[in-house]
């Protein structure tokens, strides 16, 4: 690892709420300002059954690191977004945040700053969707952190045991009981609108992954955003979403310029990092990594 990353600078940078539109919903978002007159606008795109608030520590810190403009924001039906309606009457799949919700997020921080330039930080399923949305074409560069197709036989054998019960056993018998996938006992951090789990479960128990619901559930994607760099972010203790799955996804990328860095836990003196670990605010000897030139 290169012993020439900025320090982590300290946290001064302040927000403001702000209403993301996005189709018909109205999301909640953060927008992170350590100055008036930002350099760059970024977003971040969180992973599955993560809520905005575990990035704030991070967003902070980047807009203070960078002098950007940073966009966090809940999926709809998660997190400040989340209506009034019973979890089991909640209809959201992945599709949705990823087409309809990351676009607006997206939309939003390219109309407040026409004449920035423009990254997005996609965690793991934030990582997939940029070819749908509208303003893809202002994206100079997507970081993704722990993104990339899954298939339950890619994961490492040791944790199959714990793979099968999610996607064969305990996972479908929780959603079918209970008309949502309960977060406590999934292991993940929130619930999950049961459309969610299901079309979650489709893509990764099929070897095409998201691919076989292209231009059904939902439509096909665009262009490749000419002049994009794609910087791909694994972990050597992440199970969920391995360094082998994360260079998959230049597949969905292609012709774009790419470079993949895989860290270890071990090369900031940390004990662990895993599938989301990277942006707990008691990790952020790691953030540096993400925006230092010789890994971002």
């Amino acid at each position: 690892m290169s012993g020439n990353r900025p320090p982590v600078a300290q946290d001064h940078a302040g927000f403001q709420f702000v209403d993301i539109v996005a189709g018909r919903r109205i999301l909640t978002g953060k927008l992170y300002l350590s100055t008036a007159k930002p350099d760059l606008a970024v977003v971040v795109h969180a992973a599955t059954g993560v809520t905005q608030d575990y990035y704030e520590p991070f967003a902070r810190w980047l807009s203070a690191q960078l002098n950007a403009a940073v966009l966090t924001y809940d999926y709809r039906e998660t997190g400040l977004s989340r209506g009034a309606e019973p979890v089991q009457r909640l209809q959201a799949r992945l599709s949705d945040w990823g087409i309809h919700d990351q676009n607006g997020a997206l939309n939003h921080l390219c109309e407040r700053f026409p004449n920035l330039p423009v990254w997005v930080i996609g965690h793991s399923l934030g990582g997939l969707f940029l070819r749908w949305h509208d303003n893809a074409h202002r994206v100079s560069r997507l970081l993704t952190v722990a993104s990339g197709p899954a298939h339950y036989l890619s994961h490492p054998v040791s944790s199959w045991p714990s793979v099968f019960w999610f996607w064969f056993a305990g996972g479908p018998a929780l959603t079918g009981t209970f008309g949502y996938l309960p977060g406590r006992s999934s292991g993940l951090g929130a619930d999950l609108p049961a459309p969610a789990f299901w079309q979650w479960r489709r893509w990764c128990t099929s070897r095409g992954f998201y691919e076989i619901d292209w231009g059904k559930a939902f439509g096909n994607p665009g262009p490749v955003p000419e002049g994009l760099q794609l910087n791909m972010f694994s972990f050597s203790d992440d199970w969920m979403i391995p360094p082998k799955s994360v260079s998959r996804l230049p597949r969905y990328y292609p012709g774009v310029e790419t470079r993949h860095s895989t860290l270890s836990p071990h090369d900031f003196g940390l004990r662990k990092l895993g599938h989301v670990g990277l942006f707990a605010r008691k990790n952020a000897v790691a953030w540096p990594a993400l925006v230092d030139p010789a890994t971002g």
